[in-house]
């Protein structure tokens, strides 16, 4: 983990990735963008924002207190956030070495991981959901459109462990820079 703060991160390169200092303003707009879609998809508004932010940060790593100073929010709001992020998985947090301070970072491969831990949740919905159509008999209106929806979530499940299979060999294929901005491949 790097030692460099989250501000100086943000203003080591540019938009063009060259060194220099990155526009602020347009870094703070994208984070909204996005946080504003991930917010249209069903996340919390404040968890939306603090995950762009990280998204967004060089080390994909903030402070409580980097946090709120980016986005000008509460410390409180900050902490509600990132209990959401670190529930779904999403974020991890760190103790700084010989600080109290927390530090909050995004998951390595954070799409990927957040995709397959879905898996846990849709094997848990397709149980309960067929534990469903039974007890209300799987003949009847309710018991035949639960019992649908547990084959849905089965199918969804077999699926996507063979889109992320796919997915891992894809990603061997590209060319995409690392997080520490090296080509990687």
């Amino acid at each position: 983990m790097s030692s460099e703060s989250g501000e100086n991160a943000r203003e080591r390169q540019d938009t063009g990735g060259a060194p220099g200092k990155r526009d602020a303003e347009a870094v703070s707009r994208f984070v909204e963008r996005f946080a504003s879609e991930l917010t249209e998809a069903g996340m919390q508004r404040m968890a939306s924002r603090v995950f762009a932010a990280l998204l967004a940060d060089d080390d994909a790593s903030m402070t409580s207190a980097e946090l709120a100073l980016a986005l000008q929010i509460s410390p409180a709001a900050v902490s509600g956030a990132v209990n959401y992020l670190t529930q779904v998985s999403m974020v991890g947090r760190e103790r700084e070495p010989g600080s109290r301070r927390d530090r909050y970072r995004l998951h390595n491969e954070i799409w990927y991981t957040t995709f397959a831990s879905r898996d846990r949740v849709l094997t848990r919905w397709e149980q309960t959901l067929k534990d469903g159509a039974r007890t209300l008999g799987e003949h009847t209106p309710a018991g035949a459109r639960i019992a649908e929806t547990a084959a849905f979530f089965e199918f969804l499940q077999s699926e996507l462990e063979s889109l992320m299979g796919r997915w891992e060999e894809h990603r061997k294929t590209l060319d995409l820079p690392t997080a520490d901005g090296r080509a990687g491949a």
